[in-house]
């Protein structure tokens, strides 16, 4: 009779844990709790120059992020300037979840324009950022002046999956 009732206790404290919701239950990371900055710390090498963009969650709960952030260039009205950034496969995607206050980072490379030929490339001064969280429809912009390409088809940007900051 005891080692029937351990049974019985334990299968139910397996019942409830999975029922309890589990960190991969935790939903994304919404655009509006989400503060974007740029690390104007930046490394270079090869022609580019290397930025960190970093997303930190702003909500009471913890959220996730799976993904590349969606980046463009923009003129000072906001118009799209070149195409927008390519994927830089350096790692692999993986889920990150942010608590309250947490960050993620994801590495951003820029490509001097003058490494394009000019005539395919048609160099403008940026005024800044469009960043898109992985998976979100609302940007936030980031000021930031540097040489673009105005004309697409030459990706001067280049982002990698988020990760742990």
């Amino acid at each position: 009779m005891h080692v029937r009732l351990i049974a019985a206790a334990a299968i139910a404290a397996l019942a409830a844990a999975a029922a309890t919701p589990s960190q991969a239950a935790t939903s994304a990371c919404a655009a509006r709790t989400l503060e974007v900055r740029l690390d104007t710390h930046a490394g270079t090498a090869a022609g580019s120059t290397y930025y960190k963009l970093e997303f930190t969650n702003l909500s009471a709960r913890a959220c996730t992020l799976r993904g590349y952030p969606g980046v463009s260039a923009i003129a000072a009205n906001g118009q799209q300037l070149g195409s927008p950034a390519g994927r830089n496969a350096a790692h692999a995607s993986r889920t990150v979840t942010l608590a309250h206050g947490g960050s993620a980072i994801a590495v951003l490379q820029i490509t001097d324009a003058h490494n394009f030929p000019a005539g395919a490339c048609r160099p403008v001064t940026a005024a800044g950022l469009r960043v898109y969280a992985p998976g979100a429809t609302r940007a936030a912009t980031v000021p930031l002046s540097f040489l673009v390409c105005s004309k697409t088809g030459a990706v001067a940007l280049h982002a990698e999956a988020v990760t742990h900051a």
